[in-house]
This record gives C-alpha cells, sequence and structure tokens, in this order.
C-alpha cells in the first residue's frame, strides 16, 4: 500500500509579494524637479563660467542643497500593504507592522502614533488649510442645496411635476467636488486599512527606523566643504 505524494515545500509555487500603494506629494515631486533644475543650471554655470574659488563655492553649495532639496521634496513617501506601512521621510526610514500602530492623527500635519507612544510626520501626505476650507464650503453648499431641493445637476424638483425650475433650468448650480481634501481622504483609507488589518497575525511586529545616511552624509559633506572655503577666504 502507497502512501499519497505531498509536493514538498521548494516544489510549491512561491507566493507573490503583495504590491505597496505608494502615496507622495505631487506639488512637493513638481517643486523639487524645478528646485532642482535652477540650483544644477546656477551650479553649473558658475563651475564653467567662474573665477578664483567661486567654481569650489559652487561645488561645496551644490553637493550641500542637492541632497537637502531631494530629501524634502521627492524622497518623501508612505508604502502602504496589508501588512505594514513604511514611511520614508527625508532623514528616517520608520517601517511599521499595522499591529504596532495606535491611531493615524490629522492635524496642521498628518502622524502617526505607534503603540509605543513615538509619534512619526508623515511627510509626503501634507496638509493643505486651503483645501480643508474649500472642501469644507463644497460640502456646506452641498447640504444647503440639498435642503432646498436642488439636485446634483443644479435642478430643483420642487418647482414642478418634471423637477424643473424656471423656464426648465435650475435656479443655481451646486459647486461641484469632492467634500473632503485630498490628504484627509488618503488618511481615511489609511484609518480604514488600520481597521481592518491591524488585529491580522501578519501585522503584527514592532516598528523600527535607520537614518538616511545616503542623504545625509553628502550633506555634511557640503557644509563641510563650504565651510572651510568661507573660513580660508
Amino acid at each position: 500500500m502507497t502512501t499519497p505524494d505531498h509536493p514538498s515545500p521548494a516544489s510549491q509555487p512561491p507566493v507573490p509579494p503583495v504590491k505597496d500603494r505608494i502615496y507622495r506629494s505631487p506639488l512637493g515631486l513638481l517643486g523639487g524637479v524645478l528646485l532642482l533644475a535652477v540650483v544644477c543650471w546656477l551650479g553649473f554655470d558658475a563651475l564653467v563660467k567662474g573665477h578664483d574659488r567661486t567654481p569650489w563655492l559652487a561645488l561645496a553649495g551644490m553637493i550641500l542643497v542637492i541632497p537637502l532639496v531631494t530629501a524634502f521634496t521627492l524622497r518623501p513617501a508612505v508604502f502602504v500593504n496589508d501588512d505594514r506601512l513604511r514611511v520614508r521621510n527625508p532623514f528616517r526610514v520608520i517601517t511599521l507592522p499595522w499591529g504596532a500602530v495606535e491611531a493615524l492623527r490629522s492635524g496642521f500635519t498628518n502622524e502617526i502614533v505607534a503603540k509605543t507612544g513615538t509619534k512619526y510626520q508623515l511627510w509626503a501626505i501634507p496638509v493643505s488649510l486651503r483645501a480643508r476650507k474649500k472642501a469644507a464650503r463644497r460640502g456646506q453648499r452641498a447640504a444647503a442645496d440639498a435642503a432646498r431641493g436642488v439636485t446634483p445637476g443644479g435642478r430643483v424638483g420642487a418647482l414642478g411635476p418634471s423637477g424643473l425650475g424656471l423656464g426648465g433650468f435650475g435656479l443655481s448650480g451646486p459647486e461641484t467636488g469632492p467634500t473632503r481634501a485630498e490628504t484627509d481622504r488618503v488618511m481615511d483609507d489609511l484609518r480604514e486599512l488600520l481597521e481592518r488589518s491591524g488585529q491580522s497575525e501578519s501585522a503584527q511586529g514592532e516598528p523600527s527606523a535607520r537614518w538616511a545616511y545616503e542623504v545625509m552624509a553628502p550633506a555634511a559633506a557640503g557644509a563641510i566643504l563650504l565651510a572651510i572655503l568661507l573660513a580660508t577666504g
């Protein structure tokens, strides 16, 4: 009598990795690209056309400024999946399993509060007070229009059997658009994911953080070189 063969773990197909959702600031990326273009243009112009100590000063300034601009504009991102979120801030990378997250808070900044009490700011999801006020005004207008019977198309249903206003047209058209600011909706999505995945076994663990020496080292070298040039000038 023979027993059925079971496939060994090595012969089983590998589990595909879970893809992360990535949140970044489009305006931050745009601003970073423009700033880097200006810095490189001015820096290389000084390197080529400068005299005496100007090329060295330009080189030191570029070594200092380019990593800092990149760190604060292009680098910030939030990577999210069902097990954890990874926050890439200008000078640190923080990995937090959902089980280690206590709450996500939104005020003047968006931040994560770990169960250890440590707070981490989400640089990639900045708060726009202007967008919040604009979304709040849209919500108030939508509520007022709903109370008056104005449909989303701008027609007043209470003025006739066909649901039309005077002359077949609505008296006013409500302002269209979301009633929540974009970053607030992103935070709502993250809170929903925390509520759904916070208790799962695969989402447990301790938070970890590491310093971004790949940004800090060249910026420090540029600052030291610039200080030496200015001190010896």
